[in-house]
């Protein structure tokens, strides 16, 4: 397995074109004429350990099927923002994407579950949610969506908040605070039960938006803020631990449906083994981001999760997603964070 630092993962995309995956156009270098070319988008910078994985994935399929099938993978926003790739990977523009949690909420709405603000306290509950009941529970859902989604989530992150003028101390420090937050119900549900000012924007704005002061402040994922540079427009980081955050490797179902079984088994295997090393790597990088962001002049503070939690309950946050998800999946939810919410 590979192992994570800032230095290998630069070194690792750096010998992607002589292993055979030029990223960004469909090429492998294999003698075979491939029957299936598939495209692949997502949002992260090549730097991204996910990208890296699929990478592999990729090369791992092209070799395992002798050639007859190859995928372009097309990172950082190459093919537009995450409500385009959305619409693409639904429509065949793309034939896989991964989108994040609060991003396919958006089509079904029940994946945002995974998201809701201070239910998980730790990584066994939700491997746990997401690869057994409530992980089938919503990738049903994607399947009357028309998309085809693997069994295995690859890992994002527990989302924290990054400002730039102040640190977030307690609930009452987010008091009109204007903060970015995905394009999602939830993200705007969740920030405005807090008592923040919340603006839905695609990634792809958002350092501009830091940058030019359109908003004050962020939420993602340590190895989001490292990979996309946001340090550079923002000076604190409060590590709440508000949501987690993950990618669901969906699949244009027509596609996935025209593939022959031994194909599907090759492609699903490989992704699915793939996004349990990203979990692994995205654990060990996570451990040293940290320091790497201190020394670049980032300041971090660990508020503790009670004020925040209250605020929540006060303004109904629990009750009214429990009212919009349904008492099946929330019992489900509940199961998994083994507390009541």
């Amino acid at each position: 397995m590979t192992t994570f630092t800032r230095r290998t993962v630069l070194k690792q995309m750096a010998a992607l074109p002589v292993a055979g995956m030029v990223l960004g156009a469909p090429h492998l270098a294999l003698a075979a004429t491939p029957e299936f070319s598939l495209k692949y988008a997502n949002n992260l910078p090549l730097s991204h350990p996910l990208n890296i994985r699929a990478a592999e994935a990729a090369q791992r399929v092209a070799k395992e099927s002798n050639g007859r099938v190859e995928i372009a993978i097309f990172p950082n926003n190459q093919l537009g923002g995450d409500t385009d790739m959305l619409g693409q990977v639904r429509s065949g523009g793309v034939d896989m994407f991964t989108p994040g949690t609060m991003v396919i909420a958006t089509i079904a709405p029940i994946s945002a579950i995974t998201a809701v603000g201070f239910a998980f306290s730790d990584y066994s509950q939700i491997w746990g949610a997401v690869d057994g009941k409530l992980g089938d529970h919503i990738r049903g859902a994607f399947t009357k969506i028309g998309l085809h989604t693997f069994s295995k989530m690859w890992d994002n992150g527990f989302r924290q908040i990054t400002t730039s003028s102040k640190p977030i101390t307690n609930a009452a420090d987010l008091s009109g605070l204007t903060i970015r937050v995905p394009v999602s119900a939830m993200g705007v549900s969740l920030f405005k039960s807090l008592g923040a000012s919340p603006t839905s924007l695609q990634f792809s704005e958002v350092y501009s938006a830091l940058q030019t002061k359109i908003v004050e402040a962020q939420e993602n994922p340590l190895a989001i803020m490292q990979t996309a540079k946001l340090y550079e427009v923002q000076k604190y980081c409060s590590k709440t631990n508000h949501s987690w955050d993950g990618y669901h490797f969906t699949f244009n179902g027509d596609t996935w449906s025209s593939l022959p079984d031994d194909l599907q088994t090759i492609i699903e295997r490989a992704f699915n083994e793939a996004g349990i090393q990203q979990r692994a790597d995205l654990e060990k990088i996570n451990k040293g981001i940290e320091g790497d962001l201190s020394a670049k002049g980032v300041v971090f503070n660990a508020p503790s999760a009670d004020s925040f939690q209250e605020k929540l309950q006060k303004a109904k946050f629990y009750d009214e997603w429990k009212g919009k998800f349904g008492d099946e999946a929330w019992a489900l939810l509940e199961a998994s964070v083994g507390k009541k919410l």
